[in-house]
């Protein structure tokens, strides 16, 4: 398709979630000319249907309460030894206090400091329990008024009658809901002004988690004079005659080429969607058919416009992906849909095990190690997946997943793939495909310690860490309890993502680079769609979107500095000429 129109701009940024709105507004706020292309008709990327937490360790109140620089290196040289990237974790730690002070003072978007939230792998060296993981405010989506409707919903199958909860006492009392009046309450009040607000609004207006986060950031980028296209993928880059990038051509609902005076940022997620790509970086995916992706527009276009301007793809990380287990189910018009574990498995009575019944990790630790397990522990069957188990007082009490508890009907999740249900073990595993032997084995292993609040196989519970992901009133561990009440009910689990560590290769200043390590002048890659600064380790609650604000906002501000310095190198040319 011919494109006739040009349109210019000084920064053209690839997608809009939160690595690609820092950038633009960084720029913006330098008085630069941006442009925010999105691919998807909604913007906020899998930002917008995330937890929205930021893992900025430095950030204000973290260094009030104790902690240091010292300390959060040597967690993060513990976290990956063998992939520590010194150079980029100083430029990520230098940065951290100076793009919060900015995102605060001269945006819209607000954060909550929570005391509590522990770092993924409390057993390290380093770790906290607070202090380094932030939230953001929740925020009423009419701030956008008639834009609104532009912002991606949430994750359906993650939401709770179309409310979605936050991590922390608001997920508490959805634990709760059926075992305490007052819990009752909260969540029939939050519930109804849900329903009350989509009724009258088409879609509730309040909006938390990472929905919150990027309808602040948009709103922001709007007030700013920033250009937002959606439904308008980049068909390819445009370069001058010396290979810089100086462009793109655009389709859909923009199909136009857009001249980037000052180059083109990549924030346009990983490429955990790309079946050629997974299958040549992904070590459990080699056909192309183990890995089923929750995220938005991950779908390696970054990497591929970067592979084509000749950059490449940088892998050398401990993990290639941040893995988490996800059911795969259909809804009853036939959609598929998927459900992301990342918390309810640590939760007390839940168990996960291997087509042979046996357990196979801690089922407490953070979606991204827990999957690690999982690949691990698959490598050698033929495909990658497990099984969620519960017995019937668990399954009351705190369901499993998307399987919510009582007093919900549980037909729907059977009809839908989602729930099976034996009255025995043995027929729970006739039922899945697993040894009944073995899973009887297991679970009669776990009771004897459960009951003791141990887990002498995993260490299960052993952590603050494990504690957070569990009942915090449940004694006398938070994460354990014995499955011995029929009928028992299982959910399996298959491998999903929630963003890759391997990406593009990037420079100290965000620029990608070739398979030399050469620059190409005038593209940046930031977020998902680069490199992991912390080397393919999951440090803490939003380590994907600490890392994309801090980076967009470098790069913006790089780019701002890159023009102010092209401006007085032409104010010198003009004055030489003048001169002569």
């Amino acid at each position: 398709m011919k494109q006739n129109k040009t349109i210019a701009c000084d920064v053209l940024v690839v997608g809009s979630g939160a690595a690609g709105m820092a950038a633009a507004l960084k720029a913006a706020s330098q008085g630069l000319s941006v442009i925010v292309a999105e691919k998807e008709q909604y913007f906020g990327g899998t930002t917008a249907i995330s937890a929205g937490w930021a893992w900025v360790p430095g950030n204000k109140a973290g260094a009030a309460a104790g902690d240091t620089r010292e300390e959060i290196e040597t967690y993060l040289k513990n976290l990956a030894p063998d992939t520590y990237n010194a150079d980029g974790v100083a430029q990520f730690l230098d940065t951290v206090p100076e793009a919060l002070d900015f995102f605060e003072r001269e945006t819209d978007v607000e954060f909550v400091y929570p005391e509590k939230a522990p770092d993924y792998q409390m057993d390290l060296p380093g770790a906290r329990l607070g202090g380094r993981a932030i939230l953001p405010k929740d925020t009423d989506a009419r701030i956008l008024g008639d834009k609104r409707l532009l912002m991606q919903p949430y994750m359906s199958s993650y939401t709770v009658f179309g409310y979605m909860p936050q991590v922390g006492p608001d997920i508490n009392e959805f634990f709760h809901v059926n075992q305490s009046v007052k819990s009752f309450v909260y969540v029939a009040k939050k519930l109804l002004r849900t329903w009350f607000d989509a009724a009258r609004y088409r879609r509730p207006v309040l909006r938390s988690n990472g929905n919150a986060l990027m309808t602040l950031m948009v709103k922001s980028a709007y007030d700013a004079g920033v250009r937002m296209w959606k439904s308008s993928p980049v068909l390819e880059l445009t370069r001058g005659d010396d290979g810089a990038v100086t462009g793109a051509v655009l389709g859909g609902e923009h199909a136009v080429r857009v001249e980037a005076k000052l180059g083109v940022v990549l924030a346009a997620g990983g490429f955990s969607g790309n079946t050629e790509l997974r299958r040549k970086y992904f070590p459990h995916d080699a056909a192309g058919d183990d890995h089923f992706t929750p995220t938005v527009g991950h779908g390696g276009d970054a990497a591929t416009m970067a592979l084509a301007a000749g950059g490449r793809i940088d892998d050398a990380v401990s993990s290639v992906g941040s893995w988490a287990p996800v059911t795969v189910f259909r809804f009853r018009d036939g959609r598929q849909r998927l459900f992301p574990h990342l918390r309810a498995i640590g939760l007390p009575g839940l168990i996960a095990v291997d087509r042979h019944g046996k357990r196979f990790g801690n089922e407490a630790l953070s979606y991204h190690d827990f999957g690690g397990q999982m690949i691990a522990h698959n490598a050698g069957e033929d495909k990658t997946f497990g099984w969620v188990i519960a017995d019937e007082k668990t399954m009351h009490k705190y369901g499993i997943g998307y399987a919510k508890p009582w007093p919900m009907p549980r037909g729907y999740f059977y009809k839908m793939g989602y729930l099976v249900k034996g009255n025995t073990l043995e027929e729970l595993a006739g039922k899945i495909g697993v040894n009944a032997a073995g899973l009887k084995q297991t679970v009669a292993a776990f009771n004897e310690g459960a009951r003791a609040g141990v887990d002498p196989e995993f260490g299960r519970g052993s952590t603050e860490y494990n504690h957070f992901r569990g009942d915090m009133e449940h004694k006398p561990n938070p994460n354990l309890a014995p499955l011995d009440k029929g009928p028992y009910y299982a959910a399996k689990i298959q491998m999903g993502d929630l963003g890759t560590f391997a990406g593009i290769a990037v420079d100290s200043d965000n620029v990608v680079v070739t398979e030399e390590g050469t620059p190409i002048p005038g593209l940046f890659a930031v977020g998902a769609a680069a490199r992991s600064v912390f080397g393919g380790g999951y440090p803490g609650y939003g380590s994907h979107i600490g890392a994309a604000l801090v980076f967009g906002y470098r790069a913006g501000r790089d780019i701002a500095r890159l023009a102010a310095a092209r401006g007085v190198e032409r104010a010198l040319e003009v004055t030489q000429e003048a001169a002569r």
